[in-house]
Formats: structure tokens, C-alpha cells, sequence
């Protein structure tokens, strides 16, 4: 399918079921003012976020990498108000741009930006006993998948939902004998993912805006 298409068909779905965003469109231009990297998700995947987060009744929810807080407003808009969102990002500059987004959201009261390399901070929010999350979404360096999806299982509870973005990787993802680590790392996400008796999952490719990819999404069983 040509990529013209699929971003014409992305924003067929947006001018259709998603109403204007005044508030994410300013952080998306704010990102892109700081210099960051345009790897959010698409607008349509931030409203699935949301309404998985919804549907999953989450009044806490852990994000690993936050960039620019795009994904972060989504998630943290499906919050009650006395809800809670953790969110990890190992640059302290992305961290700032979404701290400055999340604040012009109304939104600071509810979400938490911690700054450093995720998987330390992760080892430090298992160690101090942190409240089981009610959904986690993992969208950081694919490298780590492994090491975040085995830290989100032990701050989980038996219905957390657990999403990892970019599992398909333009198809990339079928190549064992890839060299790229991102690649590697996607594969041993399935890996460890199909031989963990504590989840129950699926994936779906998705195309549009962002080009050919998927999400994994789990359920947390025990």
C-alpha cells in the first residue's frame, strides 16, 4: 500500500472519530521546536491508548519512555482525578519538553516524570515496594523490551494490561538473522512473552501515519 494512502486513510479515521486537539497539536509543535525526535504514536493510537486505558479502568499506569509526552496526555486524560501516571524517560531534556506539555494539559497534578535510565529507575520502584500498576505501556529503546516487560510483571497485579508499541518494525521483525539490535530486541520480546505463563497475548500490525508496525498488547493472569 503506497504511503500516501495509508497517512490519507489515518487522516480520514482522525477527521471522523477524534475531535480537534488544540492541546496535543501545541505539544507536537512544541517537540518539534526542542529538537525532538517525531516518533510518537499517530493521533489514532493515542486515542486507542485511551480508551484501552479506560476500558481497563486504570487509575495508575506506568509509561516507559515518555519523549515529548505526546502518548503521556493521552493516558493520563483517561485518569480519575485522583489517578496517577509514572513516566521514564532517560533524557533530561525530552523529559523538561514533556514536563512543560503535561503542565499546559492540566495534567501535572496526575503524572510523574522521572528522569534517568528507565531500567534503574524500574530496579528502584521494585526494591521500594511501588503500588502495582493497572496497565504499563512500554514504548522506550526495543533493546531493553525484555528487561521493562520482566520490571512491569513485578510491578503488576493479576489484570494489569501490558502494551508495547513497535513490535512489527516493517516487517523486520520475521529476520533472525538481523543485526539490527532494535530487531533483536523486538524478537526476544516475543520470546520471552510466549514462554511466560503469567501472560495472556496478541499482536496486531497496524499502517497509517506511521508507516508498517504493531502493538503487543497482555493481560497479566497471575
Amino acid at each position: 500500500m503506497p504511503e500516501a494512502t495509508m497517512e490519507a486513510v489515518d487522516a480520514y479515521i482522525v477527521g471522523k472519530l477524534l475531535a480537534a486537539d488544540p492541546v496535543l497539536d501545541a505539544a507536537l509543535e512544541r517537540n518539534a521546536s526542542a529538537g525532538l525526535p517525531a516518533i510518537d504514536v499517530s493521533a489514532a493510537q493515542g486515542k486507542m491508548l485511551h480508551l484501552l486505558a479506560r476500558m481497563a479502568g486504570a487509575r495508575r499506569i506506568l509509561e516507559v519512555g515518555t519523549l515529548g509526552g505526546y502518548s503521556t496526555i493521552w493516558l493520563a486524560r483517561a485518569l480519575p482525578d485522583n489517578g496517577q501516571l509514572v513516566t521514564l524517560e532517560l533524557e533530561p531534556h525530552h523529559a523538561n519538553t514533556a514536563r512543560i506539555n503535561i503542565a499546559a494539559a492540566g495534567l501535572a497534578d496526575r503524572v510523574d516524570v522521572r528522569t534517568g535510565p528507565a531500567i534503574d529507575t524500574l530496579d528502584a520502584m521494585i526494591a521500594a515496594g511501588e503500588t502495582p500498576f493497572d496497565l504499563v505501556f512500554i514504548d522506550a529503546d526495543k533493546q531493553g523490551n525484555v528487561a521493562y516487560l520482566n520490571a512491569a510483571l513485578a510491578l503488576s497485579r493479576p489484570g494489569t494490561t501490558i502494551i508495547v508499541d513497535n513490535v512489527v518494525r516493517e516487517g523486520g521483525v520475521l529476520d533472525a538473522a538481523s543485526d539490527d539490535p532494535r530487531i533483536q530486541g523486538t524478537r526476544a520480546l516475543f520470546d520471552a512473552v510466549a514462554h511466560e505463563p503469567r501472560l495472556d497475548a496478541t499482536a496486531v500490525q497496524t499502517v497509517g501515519a506511521k508507516h508498517w508496525d504493531g502493538f503487543l498488547i497482555a493481560r497479566v493472569t497471575g
